[in-house]
């Protein structure tokens, strides 16, 4: 999800017997279902408990709220992850700048694409669905997540390569 999207979330957008996140709202319009990870439905459930222990009567209907029961800033939640970081010790190259919290939609989307060129799969066929999954458009916006990762670059050329050598 996009950080803004996240923030927008209402509780009513979570189907925790299903698995699935409803995102409303979207930088297109639109909206999307997501289909959640087990562990991260657990975990999700686990933070509303939580949070609905701390405050029975909400302020706001949003699934991820502040201290004082308040919808999540997006600028807020940008501004503590850094601060997050270095807390936790977290090192990152000399001259680079710290991670965003959008770069984990970059990491998420390399990763499905270097799993599916791992597993042999097509991953032609596969990109349309995980553009749908991060809310692109098109799959060209998602082909912008992919450019320059080396690791991902090399598989393209080893699959390139064993195409090309029956031919020869």
């Amino acid at each position: 999800m996009r950080v803004g999207e996240a923030v927008r979330l209402d509780r009513d957008d979570t189907d925790f017997d299903q698995g699935v996140l409803t995102i409303r709202n979207t930088k297109f319009g639109k909206s999307r279902q997501l289909p959640l990870h087990p562990s991260t439905v657990e975990a999700l459930a686990a933070y509303a408990h939580r949070r609905d222990q701390r405050r029975r009567k909400p302020i706001a209907p949003s699934l991820f709220t502040s201290t004082l029961g308040t919808r999540l800033l997006r600028d807020n939640v940008c501004t503590v992850l850094p601060r997050l970081i270095r807390d936790a010790g977290i090192e990152w190259p000399a001259g680079r700048r710290p991670p965003r919290l959008h770069d984990l939609r970059h990491s998420f989307a390399v990763h499905c694409v270097i799993g599916w060129y791992r597993n042999g799969l097509d991953v032609e066929r596969r990109l349309p669905l995980l553009s749908t999954y991060l809310g692109h458009i098109e799959p060209s916006s998602t082909y912008w997540y992919l450019s320059a990762v080396p690791e991902l670059l090399e598989l393209i050329a080893d699959r390139l390569d064993t195409v090309r050598e029956p031919g020869r």
